[in-house]
């Protein structure tokens, strides 16, 4: 099971890794350059020694000038090689970092309910911005150092060992300092390693509740509970808080004990060769050992840095792989043709259908009932008895667990999802609407539609009067969310959208409710007389709304207990007699 356990990560983080491929000519050229800048700075020290021992120590002026050059040569190649790694190390992380936040939108914007349930709005934001983030730093310290630093450190200890021949105590030096800085990352990644997937979660943890406080605000004000939303929020936030604090107390370690190291090596150098120094050409090859041994360090700390980036930028690999592998539940049929903006009749049928959430139990069952070309079926039912689980299966929302949903006799499942879904208007039960304008919004329903198209469908919305009241007409902006219109003008807005599309289904799941019971009229006249072709399915709580439907779906626990016209219901179905006693007057009731 471990080892299972330990191919599917790999499997996860693979996922993640093939985007460097689009990469690899940056990633080679950047490793090109970084054996450059490394090559160059492991030479710098020869030549000091050079300086000293043939120019220096001789006062030879124009030795002194003529290695000067040539390491100011070498210097400017060294600086320019860094320059060039660190612009292709950015371009690469950058460049991968866009990539996978679009195909994590994409991927997202792919999932069915089932699939975006599984994952918070949180998680996703976070997996999208943070750990994406995260991914980003690493690949771009990786790329940085992944050459740089085991050249140095390699190329440090051959060249310091050559230089300390003549003095084999200067050894000693350099091998204590290691095994302390090897220690003392071992030490570190011990400790640090289980408290990166602990700050990622509560990252999830400090946007979840931000989130829930911020979206529910008004109903935060209305119940006077900012006082445990604070908490709530102050919760989480300490909880993160903490958890860095202790990971960047311990990582603040590391850089003194580097410094220390550093300063240790330079004044041990100098005391051993105090004590066994014996000409000049050994002082130059003690300068020159200094230097490489305080390369030496500094490319083990540069692979400490790497290490200990690596752990947290696993958990995030985790994490978006995660998203990215997630198969969507509903996909387009095998085989299936590549959309072909085919034009469908609007026969819907119900067979049989059922639908499970999961659970022990079907959330519905047992539904059969048409709806053709120039009718309204009308669902009704108590809250919770299953109505907007059943008209989300037109489009595909949801697959039905049992049964089948057909659109002109062809079961839905069997159409490509973007032709499906292009000949069906629908207006859900939460109205959404987006940053932009009036206009924008209207055209999600037809990008292509004309100022006629939206001033149609506006009118039959019921929404000419107001839109024509603001200041911009069409093009007055729209907050996000719709923040800035009621809950009445945001309703009949998204009906309007659904209406531009020219579509022969129109599905409302109880798009009238925050209307007024004129406007709800004067909606209804104008669907029925200008839409009057197509297929209108409306879920309602109010009677009013669907009494004069051509037929009326009943909906109880999730089952069908009746179906008919208004009048034939009173009669013979008690659970929509009791829904009409409840909202209808007696004399209402007689006509």
């Amino acid at each position: 099971m471990k080892e299972k356990a330990k191919r599917a990560k790999k499997g996860e983080i693979a996922v993640v890794l093939r985007y460097y491929v689009h990469y690899l000519l940056w990633i080679a050229l950047a490793l090109g350059f970084l054996t450059c800048e490394a090559v160059c700075e492991l030479e710098l020290p020869s030549y000091m020694s050079s300086i000293i021992s043939e120019g220096i120590m001789s006062s030879d002026l124009t030795q002194v000038l003529k290695i000067g050059g040539v390491m100011l040569a070498i210097s400017l190649a060294a600086c320019c090689s860094s320059i060039i790694v660190s612009f292709l190390a950015s371009r690469v992380g950058a460049g991968m970092s866009k990539d996978l936040r679009n195909d994590i939108f994409d991927k997202v914007l792919s999932f069915s309910a089932k699939e975006y349930n599984s994952f918070s709005v949180s998680s996703l934001i976070t997996r999208s911005t943070n750990d994406i983030t995260q991914i980003q730093i690493f690949s771009i310290v990786f790329l940085r150092m992944v050459m740089y630093a085991p050249i140095m450190g390699v190329g440090g200890v051959i060249k310091a060992v050559n230089t300390s021949s003549g003095i084999s105590q200067l050894g000693v030096v350099v091998g204590v300092a290691l095994a302390v800085v090897v220690c003392a990352i071992i030490i570190l990644m011990a400790v640090v390693l289980p408290k990166f997937t602990k700050i990622q979660k509560q990252v999830d943890d400090v946007n979840r509740v931000a989130r829930e406080g911020l979206s529910g605000m008004m109903v935060v004000r209305a119940f006077n509970t900012q006082g445990h939303e604070e908490e709530r929020f102050e919760k989480a936030n300490a909880a993160l808080t903490k958890t860095n604090l202790f990971v960047n107390r311990v990582m603040a370690l590391l850089m003194p004990l580097i410094t220390i190291l550093m300063n240790g090596i330079s004044v041990a150098t100098v005391w051993v060769a105090a004590l066994f120094v014996e000409d000049y050409m050994q002082v130059a090859n003690m300068m020159a050992f200094m230097q490489y041994a305080i390369q030496i360090i500094m490319s083990f700390m540069m692979i400490s840095m790497v290490f200990i980036l690596l752990p947290r930028a696993v958990v995030a690999m985790r994490r978006v792989s995660e998203v990215l592998s997630t198969v969507p539940s509903i996909t387009d049929p095998a085989g299936a043709e590549q959309p072909q903006g085919v034009r469908l009749r609007g026969d819907v049928a119900f067979e049989d259908a059922a639908y499970n959430y999961g659970g022990s139990e079907n959330a519905v069952e047992h539904i059969t009932f048409t709806a053709s070309p120039g009718e309204v079926v009308a669902l009704i039912g108590p809250t919770g008895s299953g109505k907007s689980t059943i008209i989300n299966l037109i489009p595909r929302l949801t697959d039905v667990t049992q049964g089948r949903v057909t659109i002109d006799g062809k079961d839905v499942r069997e159409y490509n999802i973007e032709d499906l879904r292009r000949n069906i208007g629908f207006v859900p039960q939460k109205n959404v609407l987006f940053s932009g304008t009036i206009e924008s919004n209207l055209k999600m329903g037809d990008g292509a539609a004309t100022r006629e198209q939206l001033e149609r469908a506006a009118e039959i919305a019921q929404a000419s009067e107001f839109i024509a009241e603001r200041e911009e007409g069409f093009e007055d902006p729209v907050a996000q969310g719709g923040a800035n219109v009621s809950g009445g003008q945001k309703q009949r807005l998204a009906i309007a959208r659904a209406l531009v599309k020219d579509a022969p289904i129109y599905v409302f799941d109880d798009s009238f409710s925050a209307l007024d019971f004129k406007t709800d009229a004067a909606l209804r006249k104008a669907l029925a007389e200008k839409m009057g072709h197509a297929t209108v399915i409306i879920v309602a709580q109010r009677v009013g709304t669907i009494m004069n439907a051509d037929r009326i779906v009943v909906l109880d626990e999730g089952k069908i207990a009746g179906i008919g016209t208004h009048k034939q219901l009173l009669q013979s179905c008690t659970v929509y007699r009791q829904i009409a006693e409840s909202q209808l007057s007696e004399e209402d009731l007689k006509r």
